[in-house]
């Protein structure tokens, strides 16, 4: 599939058809790898020459506008589908292929009464697409949320010894709680693990001797249980954390860890529930955008063939996609067919088309591009 299109469209001298002839046998002449499809644009309502003019500069600014929401969407169905680990399916408008859109573009006069007043419908366009894009900001904050959720919760389990959650690792044979004793985690470089044994029952009085039982080592760090009474936890504590000793809180609660698995499957399937549903609902939105876009584009096309040409409007448009290396060729083919005389005057001194209104290189006919990807 092509990624960019150009949209042009020449003034008729004489007959449509015959101009439309000799553009195709130009360019299967001198560009034969240059696609070429007529862009059909209805006769819609001109109004007057001065809301034509209003309208241009409005124009430039909301095809800017839909065409980054259209790219907007396309780039979160790509981080979704790879987040999903899936291919993705194909691009569709309407049910067809975007190519098979762009290319055999038919105007939807249920959805854009032609003889509605050019600025109505590029509003129509517009408020559409922005009704869209903020939809979509909702959906994806909402499916960014659980999954930062989720992020936050592998990281504690993934991390260190010093951050990760513990709950995985202690079971309850490892715990001991009565009365007067207790059971303390305590968390050791893993490189201080002899100066841990060695000194752990001398850090307080009434420490139980060789309570100490490591449970579990990662790159870093060693977990240690350590048994002793309840009433000289604080000051292990203190004399631990003196010799580098990291002390965790840990209550072992099979309540509390039955709670955090089932918090966690929910927040699983909310996951992959919302990726699913914001899935097919970019895929659909999508198609809706850009069919909202080659709409907009044929208003373009006959706004700026007004003003270019004059009024009756008398124009071919049509959608090209030259290679890179018949590009020039092909905007020879159009100058020459444009049949303006005074077509000198849209060069530079440097034989290099003059920037035109929004960026665009000018030229003797009507031409915009579209970026599909």
């Amino acid at each position: 599939m092509a990624s960019r299109y150009w949209i042009v469209s020449l003034p008729v001298q004489s007959s449509a058809s015959d101009l439309w002839t000799r553009l195709r046998e130009s360019v299967s002449r001198n560009a034969f790898d240059t696609a070429l499809y007529r862009f059909h644009v209805p006769d819609l309502r001109v109004g007057t020459l001065d809301s034509l003019l209003a309208l241009s500069d409005d124009l430039l600014k909301s095809n800017a506008f839909i065409e980054g929401v259209s790219h907007k969407i396309r780039r979160q169905i790509d981080e979704l589908e790879r987040v999903s680990g899936g291919e993705g399916g194909a691009l569709t408008v309407d049910g067809v292929p975007v190519e098979t859109y762009v290319t055999r573009f038919a105007w939807d006069e249920g959805k854009y009464p032609t003889m509605s007043p050019l600025k109505d419908t590029v509003s129509s366009i517009h408020g559409l697409v922005a009704k869209i894009e903020d939809d979509m900001k909702v959906r994806a904050a909402e499916y960014n949320t659980v999954r930062s959720q989720l992020n936050a919760i592998n990281r504690k389990q993934t991390g260190t010894l010093a951050v990760r959650d513990l709950t995985d690792l202690v079971k309850p044979e490892d715990i001991i709680t009565t009365e007067h004793l207790e059971t303390l985690l305590a968390i050791v470089p893993k490189y201080s693990q002899k100066d841990w044994l060695s000194s752990y029952e001398t850090l307080a009085s009434y420490v139980v001797p060789r309570s100490s039982k490591k449970l579990y080592e990662d790159n870093e760090y060693a977990l240690y249980t350590v048994t002793l009474f309840k009433r000289v936890a604080d000051n292990f504590k203190v004399a631990a954390r003196e010799k580098g000793f990291q002390m965790r809180e840990f209550e072992y609660s099979p309540e509390a860890q039955d709670t955090r698995k089932q918090e966690l499957q929910k927040l699983v399937q909310d996951q992959d529930a919302m990726r699913s549903s914001l899935l097919q609902w970019c895929y659909s939105s999508y198609g809706e955008v850009f069919s909202a876009w080659m709409h907009f584009c044929a208003v373009r096309v006959f706004a700026e063939s007004i003003l270019r040409y004059g009024l009756p409007p008398s124009f071919l448009s049509a959608v090209i996609s030259p290679s890179t290396k018949s590009e020039k060729k092909v905007r020879s083919i159009l100058e020459e067919l444009c049949g303006n005389v005074q077509s000198i005057y849209w060069k530079s001194d440097d034989d290099v088309g003059v920037a035109g209104l929004g960026g665009e290189e000018a030229y003797p006919y009507v031409s915009f591009t579209i970026n599909v990807v």
